[in-house]
């Protein structure tokens, strides 16, 4: 954790931008639009909300559960994000996107998993500040 000097030093932070900016330019504008205040909508929040979460959690990193609980929100975002790629494969194909939606639907399954790790090893880390 040592060499952590920033959200951006974080893999599950670039991770899940670069994710959000694929998903925003592939796949948003190929959903029709008798879902712009739905799923569209919906998914654009999702995608979105995690590498900001990630940001603003790491700025109370050093409070006891500060983190935590921004990561936790990020996990329940890439949830809500997977359940909407699924929902847009199930109603509308696959899109043809640069990454199959089954890919995007697997890499925001893994940046879940790496959330939920950093989330674990993050308790063990010791900073003065948290008492």
């Amino acid at each position: 954790m040592s060499g952590i000097k920033s959200f951006h030093d974080l893999d599950v932070y670039q991770n899940t931008y670069q994710l959000c900016l694929l998903v925003i330019k592939e796949v948003l504008p190929k959903i029709p639009v008798i879902e712009k205040y739905d799923l569209r909508d919906q998914l654009s929040r999702s995608v979105k909300a995690i590498p900001r979460l990630i940001a603003e959690g790491y700025a109370k990193r050093h409070q006891k559960f500060g983190f935590q609980k921004y990561l936790d929100d990020a996990m329940a975002e890439c949830n809500e994000t997977i359940v909407g790629l699924e929902m847009c494969r199930d109603i509308y194909g696959d899109l043809m996107v640069e990454l199959s939606l089954a890919e995007l639907i697997d890499k925001y399954d893994k940046s879940g998993r790496q959330l939920y790790n950093l989330s674990k090893a993050w308790t063990k880390f010791k900073d003065p500040r948290r008492q």
